[in-house]
């Protein structure tokens, strides 16, 4: 028998970050990435009856993904990150009244958009702040009922109100969709190839970083097993042309059958270039098998324009999906007119808008008869952790079968956490991480292209037993 989501009160509120380097330069988009701060949020929710819990979350601060204008510095996109959560700390933290886990995500939606335009912050920046914050409630709920995410999603514990932001949704059983959702155990990692990720073990630059982690794509199949990618493209035909001609020579020495998405990352300007792109690569006798195994194109059109075009025609060959123009609850209804199929699923945007979309899937599935509609689970470099597992929790939960992971190919481990820290997280989860003999750093384990999430989906917490070592952390300020 189902019983009412809880409603609670939420208390303290602690920001922190820490500083992350790459151990190789991750190139997408705009962007080279080498460093960047990760994001840690912890707070406490208390019951009626007094009993509480401390609930905790975790998120790299990447630049130019959220807001990707060029005439501001990384500096600049990692402090509107910070306005973003101290936006959100101040609204969650300033409402006394009890309300579920949801109640208090749909509660303050509208007002921090509107509040995050007033300080030019755009809708995706303003989600990262609230994302966070509902993460650490949700974990801090799942810790304080001693059960995990799944199971209180399972039985709708957050409170999920599918009318209340997604309108379109009213008449869906969300939760009997919830509660039918299954659950995987195991996940096939999709691993990112950067447009600067050196492709072959000869195309290494020296000095060579020889820390007992792969160097380039060839590498990374040897070592993991790898039978997922995600492919980056940079938004001009030629160059694109001869970036996927160098990968599928590598993907295609392997007689096994591999799957692919093509990432845009917002590159070309409207439909008909990256339209010119696919059938470019149709032509191409060197691109035959790596055609027939790509899945889907993720958000290739800059999202100025990508929801102000139809896409069906080029959508009627590949599925296309949307990933930075999801930037608030109301974009894949527009998104589907427009003939987009797809929508990603990023802790980053929001644990909830990943979950409604997804009931959308089914919904409009349901009504077509069709498989059309469908959610991926794609990565922002989630770190080993708190970020990385919450995000697997989720990804497992609405029942995908592959996700991207590229946090462990640019970061070695847990990176600057400390050796107990790692170790914790180690204990906790011996099936998803292991601990190298050589250099004894704690990283992810990949075993035949696949994460071992069983610990994971057992945690009595949002996907981690472990906690981060608090005392690392540095209080989070603004610099402007």
């Amino acid at each position: 028998m189902k019983t009412e989501a809880p409603g609670f009160t939420i208390g303290e509120i602690q920001l922190f970050e820490r500083p992350v380097t790459l151990r190789l330069p991750f190139r997408f988009g705009v962007v080279t990435l080498t460093a960047a701060p990760q994001a840690y949020a912890r707070l406490r929710i208390s019951l009626p009856d007094g009993r509480s819990a401390w609930g905790s979350a975790a998120e790299l601060m990447a630049p130019k993904w959220f807001d990707k204008n060029p005439a501001l510095s990384n500096e600049q996109n990692f402090d509107q990150l910070r306005r973003s959560l101290l936006n959100a700390v101040n609204a969650y933290a300033a409402d006394p009244t009890p309300r579920t886990a949801f109640g208090h995500s749909a509660a303050h939606h509208a007002a921090l958009v509107r509040h995050g335009a007033g300080e030019d912050l755009n809708a995706l920046v303003v989600s990262y702040g609230a994302a966070l914050l509902d993460r650490a409630v949700i974990d801090a709920l799942c810790r304080l009922r001693g059960v995990p995410f799944v199971a209180l999603l399972g039985r709708n514990q957050f409170g999920i109100d599918a009318a209340a932001l997604t309108p379109d949704l009213a008449g869906f059983d969300l939760d009997g969709w919830l509660g039918s959702l299954k659950t995987g155990r195991f996940i096939a990692a999709r691993h990112t190839v950067g447009l600067i990720d050196p492709l072959r073990e000869s195309d290494v630059a020296a000095p060579r970083l020889n820390d007992g982690l792969p160097e380039s794509l060839e590498g990374a199949v040897a070592q993991y097993g790898h039978r997922w990618f995600k492919l980056k493209v940079g938004g001009n035909v030629e160059s694109d042309l001869a970036r996927l001609q160098g990968i599928a020579a590598v993907l295609d020495q392997s007689s096994e059958p591999y799957r692919a998405s093509l990432d845009g990352n917002e590159q070309y300007d409207d439909v008909n270039g990256i339209a010119a792109l696919w059938a470019a690569m149709k032509d191409d006798r060197m691109l035959r098998r790596l055609i027939s195994s790509i899945i889907y194109i993720e958000q290739p059109i800059k999202r100025a324009a990508a929801l102000a075009q139809p896409v069906a025609k080029l959508a009627a060959e590949i599925p296309l999906i949307v990933d930075e123009s999801d930037a608030d609850y109301d974009v894949f209804p527009k998104a589907r007119e427009l003939g987009y199929g797809g929508i990603s699923s990023k802790t980053c945007k929001g644990v909830y808008r990943a979950i409604l979309n997804a009931a959308r899937c089914a919904h409009w599935g349901q009504e077509s008869n069709s498989s059309h509609y469908f959610i991926t689970g794609e990565d922002l470099t989630c770190q080993a952790g708190l970020a990385l597992q919450q995000d697997l929790a989720l990804v497992a939960a609405l029942g995908l079968g592959d996700v991207e992971r590229n946090g462990h190919h640019y970061v070695d481990g847990f990176g600057t956490a400390p050796q107990a820290e790692q170790d914790a997280f180690l204990a906790a989860h011996p099936d998803l991480y292991h601990r190298d003999p050589k250099s004894g750093r704690v990283r992810l384990s990949i075993r035949n292209g696949t994460l071992d999430l069983r610990s994971t989906m057992d945690a009595t917490a949002f996907g981690s037993d472990a906690e981060p070592d608090w005392g690392n952390l540095a209080p989070m300020t603004l610099n402007s």
